[in-house]
Formats: C-alpha cells, structure tokens, sequence
C-alpha cells in the first residue's frame, strides 16, 4: 500500500493519478474528499485528515510499503519552519511507529548553504525530522518551480513581461512539477532502494531570467523581457496577498540565498524537461488561450 499525501494539489495528483494508472494499491490522505477526481475515489482508499494530526495517521500509515510527504504551503503561517516540522513531526513518528520501509519528500535544492535561506531553510529542517524516522528516506531536492511563472500570466500576456527578484544575468536553477511527480512515482513503485539520500530535480541546463525571457518570447511569437524586482518591491506583492510577516521574511531571506548561489550549478545534461519544452506545452496555452478565446 502506498500513502499519498496531498492528492489534490498539482503535484500530489500527478503522483496519485500515476500510480493509478500503473495499478498500485493506493491510500489518499485528504481533507476534503470531494476535490478529488471520481477515478481516485473510486479506486483508492481515502483516509480523511491532515497528515499533521497523528490520529490520521495512525490510520492511513497501517501496512503501508512506503509514503509521500508534500507540506502544503501556508502564506499565512505565523512560523515557516514551525509550519514544516508540524507536518514532519507526526509523520516521523508514525512512519516509526508502523515501521513503513520507504518515505519520499519534496524538498529543496541546496542542502548544506550555509547562510539562513528561509523557505528552503525549513524544508531542510523537514529533511532532518524525516530521516530521523529510521525509514529509507529521499529527497527530491526541487529547484525553482517553473510554475510559480503562472502566477504572472497576465503580466506576461498583457504587458509582455515577467518579474523576479533575481539578477537577469546570474543563472537560476528551475525545475517542471511535472518532473518531480515522475521522480516520486518512480521511487514509490520500486522496493529495492534503501539508505537515506538526496535525489537533485532540475532542469538539464540552468538559465539566467535574461535567458528564459527569450525562450518565452520564442515559444509565444512575441517579445517578453524580465524585469528584477527590489526585495522591498518583491515583500510588498506577497503582503498584498496576505501573507504573514514570517512568510515574508521567509521568501526574502529565499531570494537572498538564491542571489548568494544556494543552488549548485547543473552538472552534466539530465533527461528532465527544459524550460523550452515546458514554455511550449505549458506556459503557451495558458498565455495565447484565452487571447485566442478573446478574439
């Protein structure tokens, strides 16, 4: 049996649909059951909960084989590594508990920095209270997440241009959710791994925001430039959609570690989407849809 958590959220999904698709015996740890696909709860079990509350665990974790852990975000979270060992806390200890062979987590590239990092941070801190848990244990060590650039469509479409908080000439590792998902699936199917150890997701070749502004342009047939934000800039849109004061000073301290080269340059080519592949098969219809749709 494998426990999935997070089954609603994009990468939670991917990695629960998969799984179905391949015929494994699943179990869905969810609150709200009715989000939900009608082909996952049809065909796996649904323990309904939190995966911070102990007592759903308890329940979810029994004869598992292995288990995936997503923290959901939480913008307004009064402590953000409070907020990621709430979740890791229980886990580790019903994973202990029930003796569950295999646990994999989304984390964050750059284990190790050594400067405070915020978001990234806290993930670490998460990877940490999971090992503890005696199980075969990794860690997908995600990049920037390509998606985040959806949250800025509209800007894209409109006024042809993206913002980042980082220098448009220093690379930035990123990565497709897409990728993350398969690596997960691939783990989660496959008993013979043990030992605990970090498993980097990426794109093959980092860009520079200079570089992934062209390849926007490129892949939409017409001009997109990247504009860099301030941090003071970057705090107040993020406080313009309520996110606390530790979320805040999270993300900054992020974007500050970004900057001082908290991700390891890519190594040799991988076989991971790149962020051309993902600007055509994502990124352009969410951008030239709804134009064509305005039309």
């Amino acid at each position: 049996m494998i426990v999935i958590s997070t089954p609603t959220g994009t990468i939670g999904a991917a990695v629960a649909e998969s799984l179905r698709a391949a015929g494994a015996p699943l179990r869905l740890i969810v609150r709200d059951p009715s989000r939900l696909p009608e082909s996952l709860r049809e065909y796996a079990d649904v323990v309904v909960g939190s995966h911070a509350d102990p007592t759903v665990l308890d329940t979810a974790l029994i004869g598992a084989t292995a288990a995936f852990v997503l923290v959901p975000p939480d913008f307004a979270a009064p402590d953000v590594r409070a907020h990621y060992l709430g979740f890791a806390r229980p886990v580790a200890q019903a994973v202990r508990a029930h003796g569950v062979p295999r646990l994999v987590a989304v984390s964050s590239l750059g284990r190790g920095f050594a400067g405070p990092a915020g978001l990234l941070s806290a993930a670490w801190a998460m990877d940490e209270v999971l090992e503890s848990s005696g199980a075969a244990y990794r860690s997908l060590q995600a990049a920037f997440f390509m998606e985040n650039l959806l949250h800025q469509v509209e800007l894209i479409r409109d006024q042809g241009m993206f913002v980042l908080p980082a220098d448009p000439d220093a690379p930035l590792a990123a990565v497709a959710t897409g990728d993350i998902a398969r690596a997960a699936v691939e783990l989660l199917a496959d008993r013979t791994w043990s030992g605990q150890r970090g498993v980097p997701v990426r794109e093959p070749v980092d860009h520079t925001p200079r570089q992934m502004a062209q390849i926007m342009s490129e892949s939409l047939g017409r001009p997109v430039t990247c504009h860099q934000a301030t941090l003071a800039d970057y705090r107040a849109r993020y406080a313009s959609f309520g996110a606390s004061a530790a979320t805040l000073d999270a993300m900054v301290e992020m974007a500050e570690a970004q900057a001082a080269g908290v991700y390891p340059p890519a190594g040799a080519a991988g076989a991971g989407t790149t962020f051309r592949q993902w600007c055509e098969s994502v990124l352009a219809p969410a951008v030239l849809d709804p134009a064509r749709r305005n039309l």
